[in-house]
């Protein structure tokens, strides 16, 4: 206990501010005013917007999904501890990625002209699919189709 008598405060606060610095989790995202960090785009659109969050806690956000999956290719995709989207049917709800399913169909536009839109339900990808038609995704078969590698 002497010995900690003999630290100046300061040095607690440092670390203190340290270890809240490195949090690993999501950040709420500030639409019309975040940009998106592959094609710099205002973030508008709650239904098609994206974030990943790295291991040291480092936020990306984009404007849709295919911005962040193209920026996915340019990174070690290791690296990231977290993947996350919006779902189309709970506008600004960022859900996990990997287990959110998705629709790539002409009636539902997106931000960056790809027609990917993720839901965060099995039964809302569905709906969607029957009233629009498309093509349905997981994860994996949206990666494998973006050409992004693990």
């Amino acid at each position: 206990m002497k010995h900690l008598k003999k630290i100046p405060p300061f040095y607690f606060l440092i670390l203190i501010g340290l270890l809240v610095s490195c949090k690993v989790s999501p950040q709420p995202i500030t639409y019309g005013s975040d940009g998106c960090h592959f094609c710099s785009m205002t973030i508008v659109d709650r239904q098609h917007a994206a974030e990943l969050v790295t291991e040291k806690g480092k936020v990306f956000k984009f404007d849709a999904v295919e911005c962040m999956l193209n920026h996915l290719k340019d990174v070690d995709n290791t690296t990231i501890a977290m993947f996350l989207v919006n779902d189309y049917d709970a506008p600004g709800e960022l859900v996990d990625a990997a287990e959110a399913n998705y629709l790539i169909c002409d009636e539902i536009p997106s931000p960056m002209g790809e027609y990917l839109t993720a839901f965060g339900t099995k039964e809302g990808v569905e709906k969607a699919f029957k009233e629009n038609g498309g093509e349905t995704f997981t994860w994996p078969e949206l990666k494998l189709r973006f050409e992004v590698t693990d």
